[in-house]
Formats: C-alpha cells, sequence, structure tokens
C-alpha cells in the first residue's frame, strides 16, 4: 500500500500517529497503519490493512469509531469475503457496511479515495 500511495504522489506516513482511545476499565492507543495527508477538506484519512480481522480488532474499531467519530478509517483487506469466524456467515466486507466503515479488497486502494 506504501507504494500505491507512492505511485499516486500521495504524502503518507507509517504508524506515526496514535489515537487514544478507552477499552472498558483501561486506557489504550491505537497506531493507525497509514495516514494520507490530506484530503481535499484539509482532515487525514486512516487506512488500515488487514489480511486477519480478529474479533479484538473488530471491538477496538468500534471503540474508536464511537469515541472519535470526526476520524476516518478506512480498511484495505486482502479478502474481504473471508469470513469473520468459522461459525459466523459474516464477511469483513458484511461487517464494514452494518458498522458504517469503508472498505475495499485484495490489498489495493481505491483511485477514488486517492482523490478525495
Amino acid at each position: 500500500m506504501a507504494r500505491q500511495l507512492e505511485l499516486a504522489g500521495r504524502p503518507f506516513g507509517f504508524e506515526e500517529d496514535k489515537i487514544e482511545y478507552v477499552k472498558p476499565a483501561r486506557r489504550s492507543k491505537y497506531n493507525p497503519d497509514f495516514h494520507v495527508l490530506k484530503k481535499r477538506d484539509g482532515s487525514k484519512m486512516y487506512i488500515e490493512s488487514k489480511g486477519r480481522f480478529l474479533t479484538e480488532d473488530r471491538a477496538k474499531h468500534l471503540l474508536i469509531r464511537d469515541q472519535h467519530p470526526e476520524l476516518d478509517i478506512r480498511f484495505v483487506f486482502q479478502n474481504a469475503n473471508a469470513k469473520i469466524s468459522k461459525t459466523s456467515t459474516t464477511t469483513y466486507a458484511r461487517w464494514c457496511t452494518d458498522k458504517g466503515f469503508k472498505f475495499s479488497d485484495k490489498g489495493q486502494i481505491p483511485k477514488d479515495w486517492l482523490n478525495e
């Protein structure tokens, strides 16, 4: 993804920002994979690259979203059609859609994201 950002001529940082959020009963920090500087509106876009999307990851991102609704966090999955667990029919893509997160598949950052 770093190469895609470079080829697109988009400045970015890798795991440079730390975003505080509260897990029940303890304060934690989230280190986004990439932040793209800046969208046309002047805000940052955070891109999280995911192979596996574990229960802990999903819970963390719901907490962050609820505590920081102003942040634009998006996911780039290696396989958005993977199931969230062996016993679930829900895919990573469906989870994101249901929870209101933007996502893409096959490790590709959509060009329209880069043009924002």
